[in-house]
């Protein structure tokens, strides 16, 4: 994809944040998938690490290399006019500079990046070290011309034993990502708990993502609760997976 199309694609994908509270973005793994949300009306798209990673028999947790994932990447983005972000886990082992190279010349111009760390037997990182990262990231993009959305997410609430029992170090991870230049930030796994969604969105001054199930869950249940994006992880495609099965079933010898 041409540098023009790309910068232009990165600035709609800013707009959109801004025009819609919550931006709801379809997590598609394959043009065919990519086509269907767009054809359906979203205005952008985002690229799931899981569900791309099941799409091509692959594990999730940084089972691909970061050149198989921006080669699945490029097709994707090529199908659609639309903005795509993309999941890029940890930064499968890249430099901020050349994570940012590879996916604004594959044209995504949004991504994904969570402080697990999958190649050194997934540890966490430390707030300070998630947050250089991100503003690695964010430099880089600065650097590129072109203003690539970083959605700076956390697993802190997912390692935990008691999500609530880890509440303000995850806002003090996440208020760091946004000082780090994160345009909106990302706690996995606090999606169906109303007190830690309604905290996290008023302890920080961007959009926070939520996943959310597209069909178990309500959108305006997270409007209300100050949710500024959602994304479905590998939930809309554990639904058309479902979907599928209950269709094939009564086929089955």
């Amino acid at each position: 994809m041409d540098f023009r199309t790309t910068v232009e694609r990165a600035r709609r994908l800013k707009q959109l944040h801004a025009d819609h509270r919550p931006l709801v973005l379809p997590t598609v793994w394959d043009a065919w998938s990519a086509r269907t949300a767009a054809k359906a009306g979203f205005p952008a798209l985002t690229v799931g690490s899981h569900p791309l990673a099941d799409s091509r028999g692959a594990a999730d947790q940084e089972g691909q290399t970061f050149e198989e994932v921006i080669a699945a990447v490029r097709p994707i983005v090529a199908a659609v006019d639309v903005p795509v972000s993309v999941d890029l886990e940890s930064g499968y082992g890249q430099t901020p500079a050349d994570l940012v190279a590879g996916l604004t010349e594959a044209g995504g111009v949004g991504l994904n990046i969570e402080d697990t760390v999958h190649s050194e037997g997934g540890r966490l990182r430390s707030t300070k070290e998630h947050a250089d990262y991100v503003a690695g990231v964010r430099a880089a993009a600065d650097d590129a011309g072109i203003p690539v959305w970083v959605n700076g997410r956390t697993d802190l609430f997912l390692h935990a034993a008691d999500a609530s029992a880890v509440l303000d170090e995850a806002i003090e991870r996440l208020r760091a990502l946004e000082q780090a230049g994160a345009d909106s930030v990302y706690p996995v796994k606090i999606q169906d708990d109303d007190e830690l969604l309604a905290a996290v969105t008023a302890a920080v001054g961007v959009p926070v993502n939520s996943t959310a199930h597209p069909v178990k869950h309500d959108l305006e249940r997270f409007r209300r609760l100050g949710v500024g994006r959602i994304t479905y992880g590998p939930l809309l495609q554990l639904a058309l997976t479902d979907a599928m099965t209950d269709m094939l079933g009564p086929w089955a010898p």
